[in-house]
């Protein structure tokens, strides 16, 4: 009987674990370095022993970040000391999400950061770390930064960590106007896009609190080869919402149900707020040396009886 008892008590202890590191496993999310998609100027500067790869801000030409949500964004900034600074610096950051509104970050009082040094160590010695904290939704999202001065010199490094996403039942919402249809073939299943362009972007209406999913796709020839950069810009009610800057390459998975000239390239992914009432939204690529582009429009299946 005793040992009957142990064994149920092992039996249960065992049990508890494995649910509380399966619970573990579903909410693990995953941390990248992101790179700029223009980095410049880039200086080593060791941490705690380790090397750690910065990139340097400018005061007039924005960084440009490309990262997809949903997850948080962090951004550690370090001013750069040398013998003629003063005892601390005072900087501020200006960042920018999707084409909207510039924000402006300021760190007062920086000082010196006696636990960490440049790589190479005529270039002074590195700040303290200053973080801007970015919570992102799920999709493709831009974020440009710059420094809003010349001196002190800011460098910047990024770390993106990867959220979970809710699972939602997507369905279609057909264009205002009849942009032409285009059949495409993923893994045997057949699914309809829309073709658009700068003259004749994509409109749909629809009727908020809710969100819609803008899944686009640059169409490019056999002839263009690697990644090709594109923009994507979103009007609500005929004002700017939001600038999207993507980029392509060929789909290796997904083909035209009719073949032609052309290669799809693989999907992105840009969602969108819908606020209350009803609005009209323009889907219009901005590259008019860049071929066209295919998108479908979802939105959440729980919002249906708002469009009724």
């Amino acid at each position: 009987m005793i040992n009957q008892n142990y064994f149920n008590l092992y039996f249960s202890l065992l049990l508890v674990i494995l649910l509380l590191l399966s619970g573990s496993l579903q909410t693990y999310s995953q941390t990248k370095i992101i790179k700029p998609k223009n980095a410049g100027a880039k200086v080593s500067i060791i941490v705690s022993g380790k090397s750690r790869t910065y990139y340097q801000l400018s005061n007039d030409k924005a960084m440009v970040l490309t990262v997809k949500g949903p997850g948080k964004l962090k951004i550690i900034t370090r001013g750069q000391f040398n013998s003629s600074n003063n005892e601390y610096w005072n900087y501020s950051v200006l960042y920018r999400i999707d084409g909207t509104k510039k924000i402006k970050a300021d760190f007062n009082q920086v000082r010196r950061d006696a636990n960490t040094e440049f790589k190479d160590i005529s270039l002074g010695i590195p700040a303290a770390g200053e973080n801007i904290l970015i919570d992102l939704d799920r999709g493709e999202h831009t974020i440009e930064l710059w420094s809003e001065s010349v001196n002190p010199k800011i460098h910047a490094r990024f770390i993106f960590t990867e959220l979970k996403e809710k699972k939602i039942d997507w369905i279609p919402l057909s264009p205002l106007y009849p942009n032409e249809p285009v059949s495409l073939v993923t893994n045997e299943d057949v699914v309809s896009y829309y073709r658009f362009s700068s003259k004749k972007p994509l409109k749909v209406r629809i009727t908020g609190p809710t969100t819609i999913r803008i899944l686009n796709r640059l169409e490019s020839s056999y002839k263009m080869k690697g990644v090709i950069n594109y923009r994507i810009q979103v009007k609500e009610d005929k004002s700017i919402k939001n600038t999207y800057m993507l980029n392509s390459i060929g789909s290796d998975v997904t083909t035209y149900k009719k073949p032609g000239g052309k290669i799809p390239g693989k999907a992105n992914d840009i969602v969108i707020n819908v606020p209350a009432g009803t609005h009209l939204y323009e889907i219009i690529p901005l590259d008019k040396d860049k071929n066209t582009v295919l998108a479908r429009i979802l939105f959440p299946k729980q919002d249906v009886k708002l469009e009724e």
